[in-house]
């Protein structure tokens, strides 16, 4: 059976077309995994469709309200689902993470909007907190579509080369070495002459020099 993921926000739409475009678009086409993306509105119960309202206790912006949320997970979750909520207080978003993840059988993504949502959700209602960064964005939903990517890539069959799950950034715990392809020559720029040669295992040792080079100068943390 696929994955099957929900993803409940306030802007489906924001959806569409990064879940028929590329590599995930395929996926979803080959029945690797499902994707299901519903508007939380639609569990509202009042005429004017509202899911949020202000905080108590005042300050800026809005919350999401609890009723339409827990209409919408108890109706969605299946036994043993895993239930998530997309927010920048959340555990950090990783490869190992991602891995896990992709080995479940549903999945139901939260996106969170304004200042949050109603932590009563919090409390009762989610497995898992994730966060892709250390940063604020507008809403939850961009940040869904980033853990739908991540984890899709360890789905067996979504990725047309399996193999490059083992040389991409992060997985190896060094930032990726640089990439050519044709022309050898550009602009007076050259290709180094070690790909050029065909001796893999030269190239190879090329590639991991280059590799703890880069993550050195920019990620000095992943070498500890």
């Amino acid at each position: 059976m696929p994955l099957k993921i929900d993803v409940l926000t306030l802007f489906p739409r924001m959806l569409d077309g990064f879940l028929a475009e590329s590599i995930l678009g395929k996926g979803i086409a080959a029945g690797h995994l499902a994707v299901n993306v519903h508007d939380v509105r639609q569990w509202t119960t009042d005429k004017h469709r509202t899911a949020d309202d202000r905080p108590f206790g005042g300050g800026a912006g809005m919350v999401v309200k609890p009723e339409p949320v827990f209409a919408a997970i108890e109706q969605l979750q299946t036994p043993g689902c895993r239930r998530i909520y997309l927010t920048p207080d959340g555990v950090p978003l990783s490869p190992g993470v991602a891995q896990e993840l992709s080995q479940q059988s549903h999945l139901i993504l939260l996106s969170g909007h304004y200042e949050g949502v109603d932590q009563r959700i919090r409390d009762v209602l989610i497995d898992q907190e994730i966060s892709i960064g250390d940063y604020v964005l507008t809403n939850g939903t961009l940040a869904a579509a980033v853990l739908i990517d991540a984890l899709a890539r360890f789905i067996p069959g979504v990725l047309g080369e399996e193999k490059s799950l083992t040389h991409e950034s992060f997985t190896s715990k060094l930032l990726d070495f640089p990439q050519y392809t044709r022309p050898a020559e550009f602009r007076g720029m050259s290709v180094p002459e070690v790909l050029l040669s065909g001796n893999h295992a030269e190239i190879e040792k090329w590639r991991r020099a280059r590799a703890v080079e880069k993550t050195r100068q920019v990620r000095p943390d992943l070498l500890k």
